[in-house]
């Protein structure tokens, strides 16, 4: 488990590390608001630990990046703060926090309530990954592979393929499917819908028989050439 902490002080931020690199969990230590969203980003840790008075972006205003982002809106965040009012506790909680934790801390009890949250983001997380015999979807990165080799999907195909997965065998008619994709159904969309498909197939390559079409209806995701080979 990779964990970003994100403290300005630096003897807590060391505290922080050893407690948590004791349990075997790799820690990146930031001090600065602006670096620690920088390296939530470039790094997509398991877990983030943040104060909330930073120098630079506090640890509300990474939180709030971190929701309003694709790629960061699923890393669970535990707030570590001198800030125990309860108003303050309410705004990390109602933001979507994990956790809340305030100073002077127990060592013990935040390795604890990490190793809570680590629990429950990974029992989400494999809800979040679709299978289909070697095609693999990640819906918390977005990312797809095919018998291990990346599979290069708009958005717009990964939607439509995930949706697809989830329901196998299952005929999804047109008009669904272009509200999954577009957000609202009607004829104008009929000849988009199935471009997204005609391309789709196209990068499945000898999968592409895996998207069925029921005529006049839909399409739908059959395994069974999945299965044969």
């Amino acid at each position: 488990m990779r964990i970003v902490i994100v403290e300005d002080d630096v003897d807590i931020a060391e505290l922080v590390a050893f407690n948590m690199e004791r349990q075997g969990w790799k820690c990146t230590l930031v001090h600065h608001g602006n670096e620690g969203w920088e390296e939530i980003q470039r790094s997509r840790p398991d877990l983030v630990i943040l104060d909330v008075m930073l120098p630079g972006m506090d640890g509300m205003q990474i939180f709030r990046a971190m929701k309003e982002h694709e790629m960061t809106r699923n890393i669970p965040a535990v707030f570590l703060t001198a800030r125990g009012e309860l108003d303050d506790r309410l705004e990390g909680l109602s933001l979507g926090a994990d956790d809340y934790v305030t100073k002077p801390f127990s060592p013990k009890e935040l390795v604890l309530r990490v190793r809570n949250v680590l629990s429950r983001a990974n029992a989400g997380a494999a809800q979040l990954v679709v299978r289909g015999g070697p095609l693999v979807l990640d819906k918390n990165t977005l990312a797809a592979t095919l018998e291990g080799a990346s599979l290069d999907l708009t958005t717009a195909e990964f939607k439509l393929l995930a949706y697809l997965m989830e329901r196998p065998g299952r005929v999804q008619d047109r008009y669904e499917l272009q509200r999954v994709l577009f957000g609202y159904a009607d004829t104008t969309q009929s000849r988009a819908l199935d471009t997204h498909v005609k391309r789709l197939r196209q990068k499945l390559g000898d999968y592409a028989a895996c998207i069925s079409t029921e005529r006049g209806v839909g399409y739908y995701f059959n395994s069974e050439p999945i299965e044969r080979t």
